[in-house]
This record gives C-alpha cells, sequence and structure tokens, in this order.
C-alpha cells in the first residue's frame, strides 16, 4: 500500500516487473555458459559443472583407478560432482539471490512480493 492511500502506479510497476524478468533470464543464461569446478581425492577426480547444474566433464587421474578397489573410485565420482554441485548452487545464489530478494523483498512497491 502507498502511503496516504493513493494506488501505485500500474505502469511503473509493469515496467519494473518486466525489468527484473529480462535480469532474472539474463543471469539464468549467463548461469548456463559459466562452469564451476568441483574435486575430491586431493584433485584425483575432478567435475566441471555449469552454474546451472549440467555436468560437463569428468577427469580422473590413473592414480585414481585400481580395479581392486572400485568403489573407491566410484566414491570419489561421487564427491567430485557434489562439490562441483555445491560450487553451482553457491553461483546461483550470487548471480540470482538479489533478484529473489527483490521479488520477495519488496523490490517493487505495492506489489504483496
Amino acid at each position: 500500500m502507498i502511503p496516504g492511500g493513493g494506488q501505485p502506479n500500474m505502469q511503473q510497476l509493469l515496467q519494473q516487473a518486466q525489468k527484473m524478468q529480462q535480469d532474472l533470464a539474463k543471469a539464468q543464461e549467463e548461469l548456463a555458459r559459466t562452469e564451476v569446478d568441483g574435486q575430491a581425492g586431493g584433485g584425483l577426480v575432478k567435475a566441471t559443472v555449469t552454474g546451472s547444474g549440467e555436468l560437463r566433464a569428468l577427469k580422473i587421474d590413473p592414480e585414481a583407478v585400481d580395479p581392486e578397489d572400485t568403489e573407491t573410485l566410484a566414491d570419489l565420482v561421487v564427491a567430485a560432482v557434489q562439490a562441483a554441485n555445491e560450487n553451482a548452487q553457491a553461483l546461483q545464489q550470487q548471480k540470482l539471490g538479489p533478484l529473489a530478494q527483490g521479488l520477495g523483498g519488496g523490490g517493487i512497491p505495492g506489489l504483496p512480493f
């Protein structure tokens, strides 16, 4: 509600909402192009994901490969992918957090978000 009982300017509200939507789409596109890494086993296994969480690459050092112990290798792969995804989530929060706060934190005056 606007102080004094006035109605919010609908045109202004729509322009602000449209700008926030454009900013969000731009940030999402940037996340999809950005790659982040995660590793496990002291760098024996490295995973690369996009900022949106898509697995792009997995590198395994030959020293990590033991035919008698594939479980450890599997654990290292899972840990590296999880680390990369955590880094992607942090990047998402960095890029999208301010936009989400704008939507949820009263970024558009007069709207009940």
